[in-house]
């Protein structure tokens, strides 16, 4: 990877990370909350429905209007567009766990799913933003690439993005591997 496009990585990645964390923790402690009670559980789902059939990059006008800067306004894109995906499969996967007699396994799964979906749709966004705002970023390189007419970076571009997409889901899905042997180990011994 040449030089220009490791600082094109980078700037996604720090976008990308910049949003997604924050919202990934913020949502799944809401939505641990929310899925322990099945009353509040029924009620905030629908709530939350709403705000979550929005796609993300549709917020970029009105983020652009209030924080007048397009970092800022990309960030609190990517942030809202993950934590409502977030909060509801976190919810989702606690409701399993309960009827699953509290298993802890069940959990995991779940919550790591909510992980695994939030990032891609954090990812989604991060490039969808930067196709539309630049300067930086894979998603500007890939559109710059294609106003330039530059079909071999256009393709070296959607390649960096796809394999940096397949990395991203597949350390999520080896830290719950992770966390679920540990969970696994922990009962045997006991």
């Amino acid at each position: 990877m040449e030089n220009n496009m490791f600082l094109e990585f980078l700037a996604s990645l720090q976008r990308l990370f910049v949003g997604y964390i924050p919202a990934a923790v913020l949502g799944s402690f809401i939505g641990y909350f929310i899925g322990m009670n099945s009353m509040v559980y029924q009620i905030f789902r629908r709530i939350f429905q709403i705000p979550h059939s929005i796609p993300p990059i549709a917020l970029l006008p009105i983020t652009l209007l209030v924080f007048r800067e397009s970092e800022a306004a990309a960030i609190v894109v990517i942030f809202f567009g993950t934590l409502w995906t977030v909060i509801i499969n976190t919810a989702i996967g606690l409701r399993h766990f309960h009827r699953q007699n509290k298993n802890f396994r069940v959990a995991i799964f779940h919550i790591f799913h909510a992980l695994k979906v939030g990032i891609w749709v954090a990812w989604f966004t991060v490039i969808a933003i930067e196709m539309l705002l630049g300067p930086k970023g894979l998603g500007f390189f890939l559109w710059d690439s294609y106003k330039t007419g530059n079909i071999d970076s256009i393709i070296e571009a959607i390649l960096y993005i796809g394999i940096i997409g397949f990395l991203l889901d597949q350390l999520l899905d080896f830290a719950a591997y992770i966390l679920s042997q540990m969970v696994s180990d922990s009962k045997k011994s006991s």
